[in-house]
């Protein structure tokens, strides 16, 4: 008999699975917590359990995730997973020390539909969405390599585009933030999108309190489009409306990524007018030089650059942050190794 997996199980349908087996409710919570929180995979050591139901789930049950193809490390400490799904679609999983702080850059696709010009996993195109299970099982596997503080902070940023697979990650969120589940503070995860607008306003009135990170990158609707083809169907105007709403409706300012690209988005031009698009808004702006990939077009700027668009933008909008690229060694910008890992066969999947 084939065992059934677990992985990716709400309390709620975990319930369902042991009422199945004629057992009270409270034996989900249990099993919930056991295989979430505690990190427990082998049903014959779940203590709490007796020995006969302990066979019971061991017979029925499994809970595990897809294999880790490849694990880079680099020399500032950034750590870079490749996992192989079980249809051959890859996955990637980014993890960034930064002092007291290990960011967890999660995946919610395998590739990414938008094809925005200057991303490594766009040159792939949208192999399939992640389960809720395969989104969860890069934090489980993290934990598994580094313990229960692995990371501090959780960014849906890897590769995909979240709000386009908006019911596992809002379900995967859950099971994260679960007091018997990951235990993890909702305010220190973070959705990343690209401007996808009607959800945006979905996650405004969900009532989630994870955080919200828009990947600007240009502040006029022209250069925008240029860069993003996302653009064309939810343009700049009717975004920051959604932007607005977000943080109106949730009473939490959003996070601006703006990766400046050399003699692109980088002149005082472009500086007036991200200041004006945030005018009035509840906001901190992230700067991020530009982590050049092969084949791409857009160039890094210089690192006098990068301070002087900071610093004049800092005059106007004051909760700015440079963030300096990490990894470069191992190809750690979104897509990168994956793209180079996916093989004609696994393209045709999806």
């Amino acid at each position: 008999m084939e065992h059934q997996n677990l992985l990716g199980y709400t309390l709620e349908q975990m319930e369902q699975a042991i009422a199945q087996m004629g057992h009270k409710p409270y034996r989900a919570k249990q099993l919930f917590k056991w295989l979430y929180n505690n990190r427990q995979y082998d049903f014959e050591l779940m203590t709490d359990f007796a020995k006969e139901l302990r066979g019971e789930l061991a017979q029925k049950f499994t809970f595990e995730g897809p294999p880790l193809e490849t694990r880079l490390v680099s020399q500032d400490g950034t750590e870079k997973y490749l996992f192989r799904l079980s249809d051959g679609n890859p996955v990637e999983t980014v993890l960034i020390p930064d002092g007291d702080r290990r960011t967890a850059c999660v995946s919610s696709q395998s590739g990414c539909a938008l094809a925005c010009r200057f991303c490594a996993t766009g040159t792939m195109g949208l192999l399939r969405n992640l389960t809720v299970g395969e989104i969860l099982w890069q934090l489980i596997y993290l934990r598994q390599v580094h313990g229960d503080e692995a990371f501090s902070n959780v960014v849906f940023m890897g590769m995909g585009e979240p709000l386009q697979n908006y019911d596992n990650v809002i379900e995967a969120i859950n099971i994260i933030t679960h007091h018997l589940g990951f235990n993890f503070g909702a305010k220190r995860t973070t959705i990343s999108t690209s401007g996808i607008t009607p959800k945006i306003r979905k996650l405004a009135d969900s009532g989630l309190k994870t955080r919200l990170a828009l990947s600007l990158h240009a502040a006029t609707q022209e250069k925008r489009v240029k860069i993003m083809p996302v653009a064309q169907t939810f343009g700049l105007e009717k975004l920051m409306e959604a932007i607005r709403y977000y943080t109106e409706t949730t009473g939490e300012r959003v996070m601006f990524e703006y990766i400046l690209f050399d003699g692109f988005n980088d002149s005082r031009a472009d500086i007036d007018a991200l200041i004006k698009l945030v005018r009035g808004i509840p906001c901190k702006i992230n700067i991020l030089p530009y982590n050049p990939i092969p084949g791409l077009d857009f160039k890094r700027p210089s690192d006098e650059r990068v301070d002087w668009f900071a610093r004049e933008l800092h005059k106007d909008t004051p909760a700015v942050t440079v963030r300096r690229s990490r990894g470069r060694d191992i190809d750690a910008a979104c897509g990168q190794l994956a793209a180079r890992r996916t093989t004609p066969s696994a393209l045709s999947l999806g």
